[in-house]
């Protein structure tokens, strides 16, 4: 602020100073010429009327006296003659005397006076002896002209009059213009004295601000919880606050004018610190200085080492540049952040161990289930006797219950985990709730109860939502209704609540059950909560429904709640924003189960020996031929061997898994390397699908092995032309591998897809010299993404193109590239649909 402020004061000092100089000058400039005038005007105050040519009488008269006077004085003889000489001088050649010396008279008086004076002016001109000598003779001359003098001043008696006037007007004038400049001085001198006071408040008041900042400072640097260090260019302390004091342990008066470094850096940074010093000292180089805060570690006065954040800042003074340097002990700042990221690892740890027990425990669930399930679907088979046939009915179920547990568990983890897709297509909500009540119509009639739906307002029968999902959520919450009620109703109502363009449903449950209490009312979607006493002796459960139908809810973008009270019945509804669809031309029918036309090789690769059994009876019960293999090795052993129209292949193995062996065949020259591989595995995570068809897996059964499934599966490898496609894709296919993984995941994979086709293309059709092992391998990886969405066509020429580079054969090369281009600009077209 002083830098900017005291130059302009200096300045205006500078220039009030110049202005008096200024206005001095006039004055003294101007009272020197008045003087003159007055002087002037003092020298002729005896004819001051008279001061004309009709008064050079009066001058000539002095003059004869000065010549005449005893003792003669010779200079004021020559003043007096002067005074004379310039009058008569003034009248012969002055314009105002024109006039006059018109008159003959005048211009005879003038000659005869001038005659005069010429004979005088070299008797006064002459030195004063000579003057004296020559009195007599210059008094005589006096008297001769004398006449002439009075008759020549009579004559102009007025003219004389008008230059006195005009002589007075000047020294008048000349008088005003003074006092104007002595009243510029004056507004000089005070405007001089009110900068001066100014200036003087100003230092003053500056003086007053550098008190109060000086005390200001001295209370930031006293309360400051931050330690503040002031050291100059050479790293010498000049200032050490409490709060430094207190950090380091050191008292500020004993560290006054050490050395920085030796005072707070530690021992194995000090070669760092001096070097840095020493760039700064000699480059001007600052590394940390205005950088803002870092880390450092600091030393301590007993020697102990501890985290510091530092942050240094440099100023100007007037003894040089200075440093100050502001420090905080962080020791326990980073010690609860080393905490904080203990257990933040241990919690990711846990949730990865709960990810992998659950993966675990599903896949050891699952795999006996499949024995027991498969089993029983065997036993069905055969012949039994109608107590048998139920007791086999009460074990399905049983399996059945416990296999939709452990669904229930995972979909529960995948939605904690952010891992719950959602898939949206066009659902026909009239159908899909008139299926649920029709599912539900026996245990409302063993109930006594009445169960019926209805819409509220203009229909909406299809719009886009996950009909898996959503049915998941109104069976549940309809099914628990129809359960719980007992010779009463449950009503079903839906209503399109949207407002403008929104399409918004509600779906109410209404029934006259027993009701829930408030208290339950606020925890009935929490997780494990299975309802009132009097629920409970109703009926059992886990307590998982209500929670995973609010996550699946959640999932949608809708909201799901529940009004009740208690003996009068309860209101479960559910809000979701949906998309209106087209109304579809046909209903949809249910697809027939595809029987292959001729019987199977089939290849399975199963460690579990019951596994191997279910599924060896179940496939050679349909007609197909049956290879087992107990492990890895021996699948791909028999793999290379043999060709197989599929291959069955369990993913967790001893010796090695299902992933690496598919990876083994697909790597291969063997005889089933373009087979088609099915992966039979328990493992229902959606992270662990996606990875076995990206080892070249071309789909996925989940155990329990279920029949149906299994003759879809051998339906579409019997009859590939069944299924329906759209010229390039195998939608079918596709379809399945989108079930598999989500609507989210499968866009993402197939946008990789993509991108690995178009960058291979880029690639191959780059123009530079590609090796055949290369462009072989690339070829077949990307073959093994096509099977993966079904795209049989492009995924023949990309196999043409592997063979063709296998056996250096550039024109087959050549022509399979160019039906690869065109197979990838149509498939690209339809998968983009």
């Amino acid at each position: 602020m002083f830098t900017t402020i005291l130059p302009r004061n200096r300045k205006g000092r500078r220039i009030a100073l110049l202005a008096g100089f200024v206005a001095t000058c006039s004055v003294a400039f101007l009272a020197f010429n008045v003087s003159q005038e007055i002087r002037l005007l003092g020298s002729a105050q005896s004819d001051n009327v008279q001061w004309s040519l009709v008064q050079t009488q009066v001058e000539f008269l002095d003059f004869v006296q000065e010549v005449e006077a005893d003792p003669v004085d010779p200079a004021q003889m020559r003043q007096e003659f002067d005074v004379f000489f310039s009058r008569i001088t003034t009248v012969k050649e002055a314009t105002v005397f024109e006039g006059l010396r018109a008159d003959p008279a005048v211009r005879q008086h003038l000659e005869t006076l001038t005659a005069f004076l010429d004979e005088a002016v070299s008797i006064i001109d002459a030195p004063d002896d000579e003057l004296l000598r020559q009195v007599s003779r210059l008094t005589s001359m006096a008297l001769e002209i004398a006449p002439t003098v009075r008759a020549l001043g009579n004559s102009g008696l007025d003219l004389y009059a008008r230059e006195a006037d005009f002589q007075r007007e000047k020294v008048a004038r000349t008088m005003t213009q003074l006092a104007v400049a002595i009243a510029a001085l004056i507004a000089v001198l005070l405007f001089a004295i009110l900068h001066l006071y100014r200036l003087n408040a100003n230092i003053y008041r500056r003086e007053q601000e550098n008190k109060q900042t000086s005390m200001r400072m001295s209370t930031v640097m006293g309360t400051s919880l931050d330690g503040v260090i002031v050291c100059d260019a050479n790293g010498l302390i000049l200032q050490f606050s409490p709060a430094a004091e207190g950090i380091f342990g050191f008292k500020e008066e004993d560290v006054l004018g050490q050395e920085i470094g030796s005072v707070i850096v530690p021992d194995h940074m000090r070669k760092a610190h001096d070097a840095g010093m020493e760039r700064m000292r000699d480059k001007g180089e600052k590394r940390v200085v205005g950088k803002g805060r870092v880390k450092l570690e600091a030393k301590h006065r007993e020697g102990h080492i501890f985290p510091v954040e530092l942050a240094i800042q440099s100023a100007t003074t007037d003894e040089g540049e200075i440093f100050v340097a502001f420090l905080r002990d962080i020791s326990n700042r980073v010690a609860a952040e080393a905490e904080l990221v203990a257990a933040r690892d241990k919690a990711l740890a846990g949730e990865k161990l709960k990810t992998d027990f659950l993966s675990t425990m599903s896949h050891e669930i699952r795999t006996p289930l499949n024995g027991l399930l498969g089993n029983m679907s065997l036993l069905r088979d055969t012949t039994l006797s109608p107590l048998q046939e139920r007791y086999v009915g009460y074990m399905e179920t049983s399996g059945r219950l416990l296999m939709s547990h452990i669904s229930d568990v995972l979909d529960i983890t995948r939605y904690d985990a952010g891992k719950l897709s959602t898939r949206s297509r066009p659902v026909d909500i009239s159908a899909l709730l008139q299926d649920i009540v029709d599912n539900q119509k026996g245990t409302a009639t063993r109930n006594e109860t009445s169960l019926t739906w209805r819409w509220r307002g203009e229909p909406m029968n299809r719009v886009l939502s996950d009909h898996d999902r959503l049915q998941h959520v109104l069976m549940n919450l309809i099914g628990n209704a129809v359960k719980f009620t007992r010779r009463g109703e449950v009503s079903v109502t839906v209503e399109n609540v949207g407002e403008a363009d929104e399409t918004e449903l509600l779906i109410k449950i209404a029934d006259t059950g027993p009701g829930i209490s408030a208290d339950l009312a606020e925890r009935i979607f929490d997780d494990f909560v299975t309802g009132n006493v009097a629920y409970d002796r109703e009926a059992g459960g886990t307590g998982l429904g209500l929670s995973i139908a609010k996550r699946f809810v959640d999932a949608l973008g809708g909201e799901i709640g529940v009004e009740s009270v208690v003996g009068e019945g309860s209101t479960f509804w559910v809000k979701l924003p949906v998309t209106p669809a087209g109304e579809a031309d046909d209903k949809p029918k249910r697809p027939a189960i595809l029987l292959p036309t001729r019987p199977l090789n089939v290849l399975l690769v199963e460690d579990n020996e019951i596994n191997r059994i279910v599924a060896r009876e179940m496939l050679q019960a349909e007609g197909h031929l049956v290879v087992e293999a107990h492990d890895g090795p021996q699948g791909v052993a028999a793999a290379a061997e043999t060709h197989f129209d599929l291959i069955l292949m369990d993913i967790s193995m001893p010796i090695m898994d299902g992933r690496a062996a598919t990876r083994a065949i697909r790597n291969s020259n063997g005889a089933c390397k373009d087979t088609v591989i099915v992966a039979l595995t328990a493992n229902a995570m959606p992270e662990e699908q996606r990875e076995f068809l990206a080892d070249g897996m071309n789909g996925i059964l989940t155990k329990p092995l279920s029949r149906p499934a299994l003759r879809d599966l051998l339906g579409q490898i019997g009859r590939p032309s069944s299924h329906e496609t759209h010229g390039m894709i195998d939608t079918g296919h596709s379809d399945q591998t989108r079930d598999t993984l989500g609507e989210e995941a499968f866009v993402k994979l197939r946008s990789r897809f993509v991108t690995e086709v178009d960058e291979f293309q880029d690639w191959l059709e780059s123009g530079e010299v590609h090796d055949f092992l290369e462009i072989s391998a690339r070829a077949h990886k990307v073959a093994g993404s096509a099977a993966v969405f079904g795209a049989g066509p492009l995924g023949k020429t990309l196999k043409q193109i592997e063979r063709a580079a296998k056996v250096g054969n550039v024109d087959d090369i050549r022509d399979s590239s160019a039906r690869f281009a065109a197979s990838w600009i149509q498939t690209k077209a339809q998968l983009s649909q």
